[in-house]
């Protein structure tokens, strides 16, 4: 894949990716290396590379609240993705539809988002 050659990936091999629905809402924030993003052009839904599990997942492997990929973007430096994507449900893991659920208000957070899940119930 000869984009693959053009994208500045970092030291550990990680590329960010920056996930947005079609209607322009920003739902998060995760990172590729080259395996996950060759899978995400070849599925037509969004793969990462987990840092903490340190292997590669697919979006709403467990919930079914996958990203169907409808557009992807490289930044100018070629070194950040942008995902725009069809969000089923929601994207959180915590049962928002984004994860930037929370606004900093002076020192401290207000929840600006409702629940649309359960994560209780949705993650056994």
């Amino acid at each position: 894949m000869d984009i693959l050659k053009q994208l500045k990936f970092n030291e550990n091999g990680l590329i960010p990716a920056i996930v947005q629905d079609a209607s322009g809402k920003v739902l998060m924030l995760g990172y590729m290396n080259k395996e996950s993003f060759q899978k995400s052009i070849e599925t037509g839904t969004v793969h990462f590379w987990s840092r903490s599990r340190k292997k590669i997942w697919k979006k709403g492997e467990t919930s079914g609240h996958i990203q169907k990929i409808v557009e992807i973007r490289i930044d100018c430096d070629m070194d950040t993705l942008l995902f725009i994507v069809e969000q089923t449900c929601a994207c959180c893991h915590e049962g928002y539809y984004s994860c930037f659920w929370k606004k900093i208000v002076g020192d401290n957070f207000k929840v600006i988002e409702d629940k649309i899940f359960n994560p209780e119930k949705v993650y056994k």
